[in-house]
């Protein structure tokens, strides 16, 4: 950021306001040169049109400094507020899972180690499309009853635009796939795992022998004090101890030719249809992401090979185990991405690469860990103290001020 003068606006699933306000901001933000954070893609041309105001800019920058401050003065507070417990504490807090009572999932039906996702047409992926996003990302939302989709059409302060926004979208998905403009390429991987002896990491080996061990995946532990009584816990508490065959899953999946689909229609002045096609890429590989999760449990892994679960029960997580992805509440450190490209071989096997800072390119990429126990579940590991960052740098044999950086976020000091 040093030495740049222009605006910088940011946003992504993994951003926030507070991370923004509190992280970035103080170290960037000022009247010639403010940092903002934008929600979606579609609501930076408004920001964009404030900044360029020259009547206006002013007053609109002060007003977002102001909001700031008090993000930043709430933030901290907070974290005045909160009590944690010693990092051996919330060890010994853990989520302890009975693997005799409820065994690990069976060997996967595939050979284990990395496989390259066979083609899979867009035709194939949008009956598992969650469309809700994508009215949200338009700023499109009804209010109750009419809340969602389909209901939104009924709406009648957003129904009219909603539909006409969704049938511009169906003509679209017509268009590229008469074109071939965007295409899915994936990566999947299931390995043989087992939770490592001090119970914070989790062991994957070469082979189902496991004896060599192929790498590690390091976990972060909940350590904020709870209201109720509950463990603490850490997606490590969801895999098998030695002595158990448990297996961990992984997937990365990418839309290709977004970027130059918008491109094309940047130059032609075009920004609406610009914004159609990043937000349709963005549903794609999502569904995209839906359906191999699901072949993974039904065929690949086959840990639940008789689930017949309805589009609807999907999104709403009836399925048994779960997918978090790297930089999400469950595992928010982005720089377990590097083992996780590395095992799979990500960007040989499904052209998606890594930037500098760990975002994924093409910028419509999905990744994630796939957990099959019936025990595992998502959760916020949330603010951890400076004795879990040190333990957590030593084992991934990183410096703590390196860490500190990628874990800003969620760090319980400052």
């Amino acid at each position: 950021i040093r030495g740049l003068k222009q605006p910088i606006l940011i946003g992504g699933a993994t951003t926030s306001k507070t991370h923004t306000a509190v992280k970035i901001a103080p170290n960037y933000f000022n009247p010639e040169h403010p940092v903002i954070h934008v929600l979606d893609a579609s609501r930076a041309v408004t920001v964009v049109q404030s900044l360029l105001s020259g009547e206006n800019k002013e007053e609109y920058v002060e007003d977002i400094s102001e909001e700031y401050e008090e993000i930043r003065e709430d933030y901290y507070a907070g974290l005045e507020d909160r009590n944690y417990l010693s990092f051996q504490a919330a060890k010994e807090n853990k989520k302890v899972i009975d693997f005799d009572a409820i065994p690990v999932a069976p060997k996967p039906r595939i050979e284990l180690g990395s496989h390259k996702c066979a083609p899979c047409p867009l035709e194939d992926i949008l009956d598992y499309v969650d469309w809700n996003p994508f009215f949200q990302t338009w700023e499109l939302r009804g209010k109750y009853p009419n809340r969602g989709y389909p209901k939104i059409f009924n709406d009648e302060r957003v129904g009219n635009e909603a539909r006409k926004l969704f049938d511009d979208a169906q003509e679209m998905i017509k268009k590229i796939i008469q074109d071939k403009s965007l295409w899915l390429d994936g990566v999947t991987g299931i390995f043989a795992a087992n939770r490592s002896p001090c119970g914070e990491d989790v062991i994957v080996y070469e082979d189902n022998t496991r004896t060599k061990r192929k790498a590690t995946l390091c976990m972060l532990r909940q350590q904020a004090e709870k209201e109720h009584d509950g463990p603490h816990l850490s997606q490590a508490d969801f895999i098998a101890p030695e002595g158990h065959e448990d297996y961990i899953g992984l997937f990365a999946v990418a839309c290709h030719g977004a970027t130059d689909l918008a491109q094309k229609y940047e130059n032609d002045n075009d920004d609406y249809n610009k914004i159609l096609v990043q937000s349709l890429a963005d549903r794609f590989v999502e569904a995209y992401a839906e359906k191999l999760h699901r072949d993974i449990r039904v065929e690949l892994w086959g840990y639940a090979k008789d689930e017949k679960l309805e589009k609807e029960e999907l999104l709403k997580i009836k399925y048994d185990g779960i997918r978090p992805a790297p930089g999400y509440p469950s595992q928010p450190d982005h720089t377990e991405k590097h083992t996780y490209w590395d095992l799979m071989d990500a960007e040989q096997l499904a052209g998606i690469k890594l930037s500098e800072h760990l975002s994924m390119i093409p910028a419509s990429s999905v990744s994630a860990l796939v957990f099959a126990h019936k025990e595992s579940e998502y959760f916020a590991v949330g603010p951890i103290t400076k004795e879990q960052v040190g333990d957590y740098a030593r084992r991934k044999g990183k410096s703590v001020e390196e860490m500190e950086r990628w874990l800003g976020p969620i760090l319980s000091y400052h």
